[in-house]
């Protein structure tokens, strides 16, 4: 069924930062509608259940909404209901459990074709948006890397982690040391898994956080965590993990392996809108003042902006382009002073 309205702004993703730039438009007067395959803030939902930022709470903030709670650093939970919360304090639209496929300039606005997704209880059948501008947000969490290896596709092989309790007296492999394979292996050990670090350097990321790193790196010296640095896996047999050492072959028992390698943004979803992609960095041709990318009208915000470079671009460093992004789309479209703005504080 097509939607014949057309929209000042459409925002393909519904995380924080989609939802910071759907906050500005709504207090500036611009009509938008923020558009997810999945929930809202789906990333978030996939971090480990007990997840504690690393980032303090005034960081995390976005559209001037409080962040109340009396912790330091909120847990996975709190961040979880606190953006929800920003939508309902604004009345952000939204159209979630819907995929955007394809985006077209024609003439002076976007064409978007989405699907509604089976899983979400509707018949998958298409349907077209209509926008002046466009804003992708869509991060960078549904495209976790992946070794290639034979039997990687086996169920028991998981590229997310989210708690240890269905692992107790299992063997464990997890492939990675950057911090997220690092929480998982100590997290994992203290609730009873038997697990083996798998990395093909010589030793731990540089980047795991500091307080982190000696913890893991004290249970891998007393033996309570196995490390096979320097090695590479090999395949996924039935229930072990085949990797190539230094000192030859070995065949580690496992009834789960993590791979825990990192993530990269869709980048082929970008070109196809017509963004222009370096292919090393994966960073999308755009302007830092106005985050608008080669395409006029198309804007690229939070995570994707940094490419392969995912440690670069966090909540706390791109609560600003949702500003930027509607300061240009009103200075362009020759709005004048803002609607009676919504207030965070009303």
């Amino acid at each position: 069924m097509n939607d014949p309205e057309l929209l000042d702004l459409l925002v393909v993703g519904a995380g924080p930062t989609g939802i910071a730039i759907g906050a500005e438009c709504r207090r500036t007067g611009l009509s938008v509608l923020l558009v997810d395959r999945g929930p809202l803030t789906a990333a978030i939902q996939t971090y480990p259940t007990f997840l504690e930022f690393f980032t303090t709470r005034d960081r995390l903030e976005i559209a001037d909404v409080p962040f109340a709670i009396p912790e330091a650093k909120p847990t996975r939970r709190q961040a979880l209901v606190y953006y929800r919360s920003v939508v309902e304090r604004y009345g952000i639209p939204l159209a979630l459990h819907e995929d955007v496929q394809r985006i077209e300039r024609r003439g002076d606005e976007f064409v978007l074709h989405t699907e509604r997704r089976v899983a979400a209880g509707a018949d998958g059948a298409p349907r077209v948006r209509r926008a002046r501008a466009v804003a992708i947000a869509t991060g960078y969490f549904d495209g976790w890397k992946q070794l290639g290896a034979p039997g990687e596709d086996q169920p028991w092989v998981h590229h997310r982690y989210v708690e240890p309790y269905p692992y107790f007296d299992r063997d464990v492999v997890i492939v990675g040391a950057g911090n997220t394979a690092a929480e998982a292996a100590v997290d994992l050990w203290r609730n009873g898994a038997r697990v083996t670090l798998v990395h093909r350097r010589e030793q731990l990321k540089a980047g795991v956080k500091y307080w982190l790193k000696p913890d893991v790196e004290n249970r891998i010296a007393e033996g309570s965590i196995r490390a096979r640095f320097r090695s590479e896996v090999r395949a996924f047999g039935p229930e072990s993990v085949e990797i190539v050492t230094p000192e030859g072959e070995e065949s580690l028992p496992a009834q789960a392996a993590f791979v825990l390698i990192g993530y990269v943004p869709d980048a082929g979803f970008q070109r196809r809108a017509g963004i222009e992609v370096d292919p090393e960095t994966l960073v999308p041709s755009f302007d830092p003042e106005t985050c608008e990318t080669n395409v006029q009208g198309l804007y690229v915000a939070g995570t994707i902006q940094a490419g392969r470079n995912i440690d670069r671009i966090f909540i706390e460093n791109s609560r600003e382009h949702g500003p930027k992004i509607v300061r240009h789309l009103r200075s362009r479209l020759g709005a004048g002073s803002p609607e009676p703005a919504l207030s965070a504080t009303r």
